[in-house]
């Protein structure tokens, strides 16, 4: 079950696009967001010379999926400023780090390395990260405080309109499925709060038609590319199940062309998902 649980944000600059500082309820971890362009007036800030974990985030591609590296820094401020004059594809910062200071670097490379695991799973950016480091050796208290402090930052994320890493859990047997029957292939899948799920196995149309939206023609040739869709006889299916944004993405990337996902997933007796939500 879900515990409640409250995050603040505070504007040190009284500008919702500047930097914005990040607290949890009863969690010794800060967070920070930076845009790239204000780098140089966060130089000064505590957050930036602690030890911590960053992911810095740049714009969607066509295929709308965001580009994203994830690193660590003892402190994280020379990390960033190296990033800041070498990379160029990143428009925002995203760090975290320990308020009372009791996170080490071995943490943060335990931190980082799991990140970019599940970021690599998720496949919902393109990772501009080379390799996956490998897990730090770390006693079993220290390895539980690192998963405990990557178990508060993965719920802080989705908050700060990051979800890079959230994968779509499997679907529960009992599950109200919705499907999408077309040129031969078999969808199934289903709405939750932050999108739309399509199951494993499901089948994907081939080819687009000439009038597919641009977006839904990259993103399904960025879902080829990383695997998430694979040739099967005539058509694709998905080898995972994968959150999309929205039904209508599910439903365009399942059929090859701009849809109404609300019209298109129906339930097994054939209600579209529109008449579900009144």
């Amino acid at each position: 079950m879900n515990k409640p649980y409250s995050i603040k944000i505070f504007l040190p600059g009284g500008d919702p696009e500047g930097i914005r500082t990040i607290e949890k309820s009863n969690w010794s971890g800060a967070g920070i967001v930076i845009p790239r362009v204000l780098i140089s007036n966060a130089k000064d800030r505590k957050d930036l010379a602690r030890t911590g974990v960053y992911v810095l985030v740049g714009p969607p591609e066509e295929s709308g999926l965001i580009r994203c590296y994830i690193g660590e820094g003892d402190p994280i401020k020379p990390r960033l400023e190296d990033h800041a004059s070498k990379k160029e594809f990143w428009t925002s910062c995203i760090a975290f780090t320990s308020k009372d200071e009791n996170i080490n670097k071995a943490h943060v490379q335990w931190i980082e390395s799991r990140l970019i695991s599940l970021a690599t799973r998720a496949k919902r950016c393109v990772l501009e990260n080379g390799n996956t480091p490998s897990l730090p050796s770390l006693s079993e208290a220290d390895a539980a405080d690192a998963e405990g402090f990557l178990g508060e930052m993965l719920l802080c994320f989705p908050v700060l309109g990051l979800s890079a890493f959230t994968a779509a859990e499997p679907l529960k047997k009992n599950a109200n499925l919705l499907f999408i029957k077309a040129k031969g292939i078999n969808a199934q899948g289903m709405e939750r709060p932050d999108g739309f799920v399509v199951q494993v196995g499901s089948g994907a149309v081939s080819s687009e038609v000439t009038s597919c939206h641009g977006y839904l023609k990259e993103l399904r040739a960025a879902l080829k590319s990383n695997g998430v869709l694979k040739p099967a006889c005539e058509s694709l299916v998905f080898t995972q199940d994968y959150l999309f944004s929205s039904p209508s993405t599910a439903a365009g990337v399942v059929q090859g062309r701009s849809s109404n996902g609300r019209v298109d997933w129906k339930t097994a007796d054939g209600k579209p998902l529109k008449e579900l939500q009144g």
